[in-house]
């Protein structure tokens, strides 16, 4: 990069899930920030400027931002995005002004999961059943083909919002159109973590989640733990990086989600980003490797850092979520801080009685309770998370919600 290029950051995290000020010298370069107002509490004290607006994945009030930012400061060199969601939208903005990093057409693979399904099995690795719907219609044609229960879900979602599993015909969602309907599969859920340089996974971690991110939208806590047998691990790289291979040739970090059953992974779904949660903690913690630092080098268009492979006899890594005791925004009436509950576990972010749990868009962040645990084996961390999971308690109160759409805001 040359000296005083002008970066324009997309962000909308609270905690310091990427550290910018590292990433990025804000004193030799010219860096702004759209972000949310929930998000400003992260954004280095050095950025050059710092826009609120209601959400970033709102192109024509993003670009419209950017339009000023650009009359201020110069138009941008470079546009960054770490969040799933903001992915196209920063890539739509780096066509519009000519800058390096992943285009819409690299990205769209990632975030459009009929293109994805489609593309991972022409490659010829295990993929559910799946089809693109257009009405109820479809789905019980899909379901008299497949068998029940089918799995209807947004082809461009994230974080399993708006993923129904229907058994019958009457639980099939009433608006299904540009939707895609897949088969439900058995096996454990895993995910695999990590960097892929365009030709080969260069580093990864696979775990095993105790529950699902489905079952996370309902209230139940949810929890996983890094897998510490090597075979698991290896084979879960190459697994890895032939999904990856059919979809891009290009580098990215990647947050890859797969059914494990009998030994044989079953592919679901992929994302061109750092896993959400706990994850790029555990691995800065544990792994001493930034994946959203080797994100945001890729969204400038550079090579991600050199690394050397996850020792499966290292530590082992694992995390817990507790969804939000009431329908937030809420305060908090009680909780209950587990440091030192458990050896395992190293860190949480527990809301205290009377602060407040925003209606926030970084949906794994504002939760009931976030923990971090290390130890010996898969076995000891696992345990160490169901442990936490049955004692913690929090309880809160639902507030009122202004039904307004405020207006972009300068700091």
């Amino acid at each position: 990069m040359r000296s005083g290029s002008h970066v324009v950051v997309l962000h909308r995290w609270r905690d310091r899930y990427a550290d910018y000020a590292r990433y990025l010298d804000h004193t030799e370069h010219t860096v702004t920030y759209i972000s949310t107002e929930v998000g400003t509490e992260s954004v280095p004290s050095t950025a050059r400027e710092v826009v609120v607006v209601p959400a970033i994945d709102d192109l024509p009030v993003v670009a419209a931002e950017v339009r000023t930012l650009a009359r201020r400061f110069g138009p941008p060199d470079h546009i960054v995005a770490l969040k799933e969601d903001d992915l196209i939208v920063a890539a739509q903005l780096r066509a519009q002004w000519g800058c390096p990093g992943p285009t819409v057409a690299e990205t769209m693979p990632f975030r459009d999961k009929v293109t994805m399904s489609t593309l991972v099995a022409a490659s010829g690795i295990d993929v559910p059943a799946f089809a693109e719907i257009g009405d109820g219609s479809d789905v019980e044609r899909f379901a008299v083909a497949h068998g029940w229960p089918v799995v209807v879900k947004p082809r461009a979602g994230s974080s399993s919002a708006g993923v129904v599993v229907a058994t019958r015909r009457d639980e099939i969602p009433a608006h299904v159109s540009g939707a895609m309907v897949q088969a439900f599969s058995s096996g454990e859920i895993h995910h695999i973590d990590g960097v892929f340089d365009g030709s080969e996974v260069v580093v990864h971690t696979i775990s095993r989640y105790l529950r699902t991110c489905l079952e996370f939208r309902a209230g139940v806590p949810i929890g996983s733990v890094e897998v510490d047998d090597a075979a698991t691990h290896r084979r879960a790289g190459l697994f890895a990086q032939r999904a990856l291979r059919a979809l891009t040739t290009r580098p990215t970090v990647f947050h890859l989600e797969a059914f494990l059953d009998n030994n044989v992974f079953r592919f679901l779904e992929v994302g061109a980003r750092a896993g959400g949660a706990e994850i790029p903690f555990v691995w800065r913690d544990l792994h001493n490797y930034d994946l959203n630092g080797a994100a945001f080098r890729i969204a400038l268009g550079a090579q991600p850092p050199a690394v050397g492979a996850v020792d499966t006899g290292g530590p082992v890594g694992g995390f817990l979520l507790v969804a939000a005791p009431a329908e937030r925004p809420c305060r908090i009436d009680r909780s209950t801080p587990m440091l030192g509950a458990v050896p395992e576990l190293y860190a949480e972010v527990v809301l205290q009685p009377g602060q407040i749990l925003p209606a926030a868009d970084a949906y794994y962040e504002h939760v009931g309770g976030r923990f971090r645990f290390r130890g010996s084996s898969t076995a000891a961390v696992a345990a160490a998370v169901t442990r936490v999971g049955a004692e913690y308690q929090i309880t809160g109160t639902a507030l009122d919600q202004p039904n307004r759409t405020p207006a972009p805001t300068r700091a």
